[in-house]
């Protein structure tokens, strides 16, 4: 049943951006609605690598992904933030008095002051690796996220790709796995060093076997559960590696989907933004967290928390007209409350 909804700040996107934005809102005594396309709140976080540990959020020497959602959905809730879940945007609409009405796919209709579009990358897909039969095995023996990593305890695993998601779950399956084989095309990896060279460490052990540099060639199994993994050099030298499970990643296919459509300034499928505001080109649209772009932009998480602030910020006289703002910090202020 459709609904209608008035609000200082609508929120796209509740991904740990996001959820920090409704902290940041709260604070200045702006009440927000935060609308998601997805069933539950996390964004990437939750929906791709839940039990993956991060390691450069302040205060937390590492941190897994469904434990932060946890923490900054706990950190948001004395605001009292209602969430629109499992329904996307479908337009975004100037009102008479200056401010914007937001429409989502099941019919709801929230305006309110301001926007702050915290979209992550927009709609996410994996990128596939082109092989023949390679439906058969998704969702069964071929992934492209792990959910929980003792899904794969004792299990003979390959993982394909050479970026951070390939090497940081390398090394977090050689604990609970039978056997860990990652495949690259390279013998350099684009990760983060650290986990670069604990990798390397685990496979003069003997725990992860480094198979490069191959390419993913073609699979082997039976009714859709895999046997082996078959790779090939560029010279056409092929072998199999036994194989229970294949994790591939090769990174996110990435679509603003109706973002695209809404009139903002795009700088290849991002939104600009100033950087000191967030704002977008559009008055009272602000873009924070991955989907927006400025020079020099760093896409960090502790990036997008900051960015969440100063959206917050230069939000509020725009919600709260002729209403002085007097800086304070949170010590200052006191227990968050609604």
């Amino acid at each position: 049943m459709s609904q209608t909804f008035t609000t200082d700040v609508a929120i796209i996107g509740a991904g740990p951006v996001g959820l920090f934005a409704i902290f940041e809102c709260g604070m200045l005594r702006l009440k927000c609605h935060v609308i998601d396309a997805l069933d539950t709140v996390g964004g990437q976080c939750a929906a791709l690598y839940p039990e993956k540990p991060i390691y450069d959020i302040p205060g937390y020497p590492h941190i897994d992904a469904a434990d932060l959602i946890e923490k900054l959905q706990a950190q948001a809730a004395p605001f009292g933030p209602t969430y629109h879940l499992n329904q996307q945007v479908t337009a975004l609409l100037p009102t008479d008095d200056g401010g914007w009405r937001v429409e989502t796919s099941l019919g709801n209709s929230i305006t309110a002051r301001c926007v702050i579009i915290a979209a992550g990358v927009g709609a996410f897909g994996p990128n596939r690796p082109p092989l023949d039969g390679l439906e058969a095995y998704e969702g069964k023996s071929v992934f492209y996220l792990v959910k929980k990593r003792q899904d794969f305890a004792g299990k003979r695993v390959v993982i394909a790709g050479g970026g951070d998601s390939a090497v940081d779950w390398a090394v977090s399956l050689a604990e609970v796995a039978a056997s860990v084989a990652v495949v690259h095309r390279r013998d350099k990896f684009r990760a983060a060093p650290d986990m670069v060279a604990r990798m390397q460490e685990l496979s003069k052990s003997g725990k992860i076997e480094l198979v490069t540099p191959y390419q993913l060639a073609g699979l082997e199994g039976a009714d859709g559960m895999l046997s082996g993994v078959v790779v090939e050099t560029l010279d056409g030298d092929k072998r199999t590696l036994p194989a229970d499970a294949m994790l591939a990643f090769f990174g996110l296919s990435m679509n603003l989907g109706p973002v695209a459509e809404w009139g903002l300034d795009l700088d290849k499928h991002h939104i600009a933004v100033e950087q000191s505001t967030c704002a977008t080109s559009r008055a009272g649209i602000f873009a924070i967290g991955d989907v927006a772009t400025y020079k020099n932009k760093l896409k960090l998480i502790l990036t997008g928390f900051a960015e969440a602030a100063s959206a917050a910020h230069a939000i509020h006289p725009i919600a709260r007209p002729g209403e002085v703002l007097h800086f304070e910090y949170s010590t200052t202020k006191g227990a968050p409350s609604a």
